[in-house]
């Protein structure tokens, strides 16, 4: 589940690539399989060339005539006919001009870039940070998506996200946050008049976020619900293993975020991990828009010159594994009637001096409607549904040379060995003259529409800067595609298109292919696309620092609520609430009755829409009563009460005290609480405050994995001395369940265990 650092720009850094409209054309992948569209490269979409209605309804009028002999046909029955498209001249692409920006450095080592533009009345900036998903330890794939993302939907110390959300939606603003392969964002956009406001956001996002937990539950919640569902798309399932097996599954470029890396991440790592990389000497900051240059260098200087954190310099990306992995890999998935596929090997860097000639290589091969494999593979053969390839190259590392496309099941083997003659013909003898010329126009005329904006350039040079390219590689990019000869084009794919190194990835039904397609003269081996299940993951030991961490977060929080003294001196509550529904989860409005009495007796009264539910249990045993039935709670459903005790807010902040119960500190601010018996419940306590934050459980399901349950406390109101949450927020598998408003709490009112076991 890689994120690319390139999945929104083309490989010369000319800007975000047209969506693709149709499946004319055959996508090209990003890291994560993603579709990146191709539309026979950076011209028009081949079905955008159709004839306007009214010109196809006068050829018509004049074909009819000509056939009654009534009008001659031909140019001089139609008034200012144009001349052919082969006659058109057009004068030779300009050289793209680069505006003036403004570049200093602040004293705390931050790089800024300021362009005016005042077309409109809009200011916009970005910063961008060293940093990437291919910095994450093995065993956590997955925290540099979690951080990126947390940053800004956790919101500051001082506002939550979704006041942020709020605050920013009534100006017309915004700021996001996102970290990639090998770099991190954090951006703006305001109007003119709110430049000052948006910009204070923006630096508490940048310097000050708070990473709260239940902002990180549900991106963790929203990405496994990608892994369930990565197998779903056979296109992303091609483009997503051929790029891992070509890079090395056992590489940063080939490692996929699974349920069990999501699982060891943790509030305290996404703090690390923003703290490691978000420091000022580690970014670069652009500004563009509506402003004067001065003003605006000072007010960066007002916000960002006092900020002086400081990290050790950030280690280089790790290398592309350069060993080939030739093979044909097969991955059955038999709810799909095609096959799709990917094949090639590994690509270049827009550095290469040879990119501009491998950039017209691919366009011939299959950029565009009038390429070789569309034209023989799919239009004269028939075999293919779609097929486009492309030289990928990144700014820092080798992209990717693939050939993709969709065929017949069972015509894989004739479709994929089709595609190897066009590879060893483009190998064999020079293209021709107007298969160059076409391929060259397109890639340089693309180039127009890349650099029509200061703003689109600076965001070019923003590239270049941040990946070491010299300022004028626009230039060299254009009179190296300007210069490419046939003689060009045929050396290079002789000596970068490599047959024998091919990886081939086919994903379809197999059990229709016609042909084997070992008949190819490469190895052929399976896929294995099953989704590895989550492992509860056990409690590593406990060692002396962290056990003594654990008594002191503990007691901080005891303190916080009104002293462990006063929480020991509770010996029963009875506590009213209702409890409603979120509309999603059908929206009801409960009231619920609590009851406890120390050490283990509890008992909870529902009122449902269909008639009062009692639960009662005295830790091992009790019984279950509804208008329907009263029964013995069989151990299925005793134990979500042995759970609920371990997690009820008075014992539970005195589990330190309590027999049988085992505290662990498990990162900054959060506890593990167990009870010897299997249950347990992690609590996360308010850094600042010391205040009980949230609880976080796994609550068994009648089928399926168990359900990942945050109970948020919010609203404390003090009861006999002691500060008790009056509002929970319920979070389910990421998604709000339910509010529960306290209306009512008592302590130490003399309820007795008989008084909780009189059955109704």
């Amino acid at each position: 589940m890689r994120l690319s650092s390139r999945s929104d720009e083309s490989p010369c850094g000319a800007g975000p690539r047209p969506a693709a409209a149709s499946q004319a054309a055959w996508p090209a992948f990003n890291r994560i399989g993603h579709i990146r569209a191709r539309t026979g490269r950076r011209g028009r979409r081949p079905q955008d060339w159709s004839p306007a209605p009214l010109g196809l309804l006068l050829l018509a009028t004049l074909l009819a005539a000509a056939a009654l002999g009534q009008t001659p046909l031909g140019p001089a029955a139609i008034p200012n006919t144009p001349p052919a498209y082969k006659n058109l001249k057009f004068p030779p692409l300009k050289h793209i001009p680069i505006p003036e920006v403004a570049s200093y450095t602040l004293p705390n080592g931050m790089k800024v870039y300021l362009l005016e533009d005042h077309e409109l009345p809009i200011v916009s900036g970005t910063v961008r940070v060293r940093t990437g998903n291919l910095l994450e330890p093995a065993d956590k794939v997955g925290i540099a998506s979690i951080t990126g993302a947390v940053m800004r939907s956790g919101g500051t110390h001082n506002t939550t996200g979704d006041q942020l959300d709020e605050e920013l939606e009534n100006i017309a603003a915004s700021v996001e946050c996102n970290i990639g392969e090998s770099s991190g964002s954090v951006s703006f956009s305001a109007l003119k008049e709110n430049t000052g406001e948006v910009l204070g956001i923006f630096k508490d996002v940048l310097t000050q976020p708070e990473f709260r937990q239940d902002k990180i539950d549900l991106a963790k919640s929203e990405m496994r619900s990608g892994i369930a569902r990565r197998n779903d798309d056979a296109h992303g399932v091609a483009a997503r293993e051929f790029a891992d097996i070509v890079y090395g599954k056992d590489t940063p470029y080939g490692w996929q975020i699974e349920y069990a890396t999501l699982d060891h991440i943790t509030r305290a790592d996404t703090i690390a991990f923003y703290k490691r990389y978000f420091f000022p000497a580690n970014m670069l900051m652009a500004v563009w828009g509506d402003f004067s240059t001065a003003e605006m260098q000072a007010k960066l200087m007002k916000l960002f010159g006092d900020w002086t954190y400081a990290q050790p310099k950030v280690p280089p990306f790790p290398p592309v594994r350069e060993k080939a992995q030739p093979g044909i890999y097969l991955a059955k998935k038999d709810d799909v009637t095609e096959t799709f596929f990917i094949e090639g090997h590994l690509g270049g860097q827009l550095s290469d001096k040879d990119f501009p000639a491998l950039e017209v290589l691919g366009d011939i091969l299959g950029g565009g409607f009038q390429s070789r494999l569309v034209q023989r593979v799919r239009t004269q053969l028939g075999l293919a549904y779609e097929i486009s390839a492309e030289w990928g190259a990144n700014y820092d590392h080798p992209g990717l040379f693939e050939i993709g496309g969709s065929t017949k099941s069972a015509s894989t083997a004739d479709t994929l060995k089709a595609i190897q003659e066009q590879i060893e013909r483009i190998r064999s003898s020079e293209v021709t003259a107007d298969e160059l010329e076409t391929a060259r126009q397109s890639a340089l005329n693309g180039l127009v529409f890349a650099f029509d904006t200061k703003t689109k350039t600076l965001s070019r040079l923003l590239n270049y800067e941040y990946y070491g390219y010299p300022k004028d590689f626009i230039d060299r990019y254009q009179k190296g595609l300007e210069a490419v000869t046939r003689a060009d084009v045929l050396r290079v794919a002789r000596e970068h298109v490599h047959p024998a190194d091919l990886t081939v990835v086919a994903v379809g039904k197999t059990g229709e292919f016609q042909k084997s397609l070992a008949t190819l003269g490469l190895p052929v081996s399976s896929i294995d696309l099953t989704i590895p299940e989550s492992k509860p993951e056990a409690t590593p030991p406990t060692g002396a620092g962290d056990a003594a961490k654990a008594v002191q977060l503990l007691a901080r929080a005891q303190q916080a609520v009104g002293g462990a003294e006063k929480l020991a001196a509770v010996k029963d509550m009875l506590e009213v609430a209702e409890l409603h529904v979120d509309p999603a989860a059908g929206g009801v409005v409960m009231k619920r009755t609590d009851r406890w009495v120390a050490p283990t007796d509890f008992r909870e009264d529902t009122q449902l829409p269909v008639g009062n539910v009692s639960v009662y249990a005295d830790g091992r045993t009790g019984w279950m009563a509804s208008p329907q039935a009263r029964m013995p709670l069989p151990p299925a459903q005793l134990k979500p009460v042995q759970d609920k005790m371990l997690r009820l807010f008075f014992p539970m902040l005195l589990s330190d005290r309590l027999p049988g119960r085992t505290v662990s500190w498990i990162g900054e601010g959060a506890l593990q609480i167990s009870d010897g018996q299997g249950s347990t419940v992690r609590l996360f306590v308010d850094e600042k405050t010391g205040m009980p934050a949230k609880v976080e459980y796994a609550s068994p399901a009648l089928n399926g994995p168990p359900s990942t349950i945050d109970e948020t406390y919010d609203s404390f109101a003090e009861v006999d001395g002691i500060k008790v949450p009056n509002r929970i927020t319920i979070i389910q598998n990421g998604h709000k369940y339910a509010d529960v408003i306290v209306e009512s709490v008592k302590l130490n009112t003399g309820l007795k265990p008989e008084d909780l076991s009189k059955k109704p």
